[in-house]
């Protein structure tokens, strides 16, 4: 009877290994590189019937702006058609968007809101 000193014990559902190293191929490990998501710009437009208050308010609800930033914001897409919100990945930005053209719909408001890449 052979003697099963020299073997590791086996552990029940392993292969057992027969070629002991030989002829084994080892893979490298490469570094992933990464890239950062595509960022978006999400822009209100300006127009001539949306109170100034209702865009202060969905800028400082929807995009976390103080009330001297959101009036800067309305001020800007108020005196140059168009201003910047905030800047998010594809998915946030597009939420944004339908959340504040929804608010805006809902209280009877033209306001426009895009996004476009940043």
């Amino acid at each position: 009877m052979p003697s099963n000193a020299s073997k590791p014990p086996r552990t029940p559902g392993a292969i057992p290994r027969t070629d002991e190293g030989q002829g084994a191929v080892v893979a490298e490990r490469q570094a992933q590189k990464t890239v950062p998501p595509r960022m978006y710009q999400v822009v209100m437009l300006n127009d001539d019937f949306t109170p100034m208050e209702f865009v202060v308010m969905v800028l400082q609800q929807y995009f976390g702006h103080d009330l001297e930033t959101a009036t800067h914001i309305m001020l800007k897409i108020h005196h140059e058609g168009r201003g910047v919100c905030g800047v998010y990945t594809k998915d946030v930005a597009a939420t944004k968007v339908e959340l504040v053209l929804a608010t805006a719909k809902r209280a009877g408001h033209p306001l426009q809101c895009i996004m476009e890449a940043a």
